[in-house]
């Protein structure tokens, strides 16, 4: 089925992506970023799951942007809307297939640390898996990638520098932290919260980990950025709600537009 949907990317647009960049809940604005796109849904393609997540438009888009080459996925399948790991995955499959050798993630998050704030930014340096799940779980496809994946530089240390020295051009400060994948639905409870800071999570979502492990798996450098929506539970006496991590990730997306402009270059070379 991967090789279908490649077949049927590559026959509506001559364009060989370089970079791929996939926008989570409320991130979409940068795919508005792309000139003279073709824009496929997600529906349209052999195989790719769609999207029921609010904030995700469920179309894949390629096009280019200063001259680079990119795909951009706007929106993606989550674990806890009853789509296996592997079919979470499918679309970084495809763009693998199609030739790309750099995948940038974005995601909406919650903040655990204390020192990060709502509309903030933060670069994701590890994660710590807690969804139960991988997409390397059963037999596997040698043309994929190996048995056994390294995942001791996940998130690419050569981009990640390159993300920093982006944001100090642009004026800001781009922290890093380690990511926790929950499962969900359900937002974590104030007790997962203190367990996830005692095992060194500052960010917890609903995505990313899966994706990033198929791209290793298949030899993609990884790039992560988070936008912190929202307080995890229980680090501040108010309740979280999914319209307001909408909002707010929406209010983050001409930061991160900017941010992902300046870092083209450095992510095609």
């Amino acid at each position: 089925m991967v090789d279908a949907a490649t077949e049927l990317i590559r026959g509506q647009t001559s364009l060989e992506p370089r970079v791929a960049v996939v926008l989570g809940s409320g991130l979409g604005g940068f795919a508005d970023e792309l000139e003279e796109p073709v824009e496929i849904p997600y529906g349209e393609i052999p195989g790719w799951p769609l999207s029921t997540a609010l904030g995700h438009a469920g179309k894949l888009a390629v096009g280019t942007v200063g001259g680079v080459p990119l795909a951009v996925m706007r929106g993606r399948a989550h674990l806890y809307e009853g789509f296996s790991a592997a079919e979470v995955v499918f679309g970084v499959r495809v763009l693998a297939r199609l030739g790309v050798g750099t995948l940038v993630l974005t995601n909406a998050c919650g903040g655990v640390r204390e020192d990060l704030a709502p509309g903030q930014l933060v670069l994701v340096s590890d994660h710590i898996n807690l969804q139960g799940a991988s997409p390397l779980i059963g037999p596997n496809d040698e043309s994929l990638g190996p048995r056994f994946v390294d995942m001791s530089d996940a998130y690419d240390p050569g981009l990640r520098a390159s993300a920093h020295d982006a944001a100090a051009r642009l004026g800001f400060e781009l922290p890093e932290g380690v990511y926790a994948a929950w499962l969900g639905p359900a937002f974590e409870t104030p007790a997962e919260i203190r367990m996830t800071r005692a095992i060194g999570g500052d960010l917890v979502g609903m995505s990313t980990v899966p994706e990033v492990l198929a791209a290793r798996h298949m030899g993609l450098r990884c790039l992560a950025i988070s936008c912190v929506t929202n307080m995890a539970a229980g680090v501040l006496p108010e309740s979280i709600d999914h319209k307001q991590v909408l909002a707010v990730g929406a209010s983050a997306q001409g930061r991160l537009t900017a941010l992902l402009r300046e870092l083209l270059p450095a992510l095609a070379a």
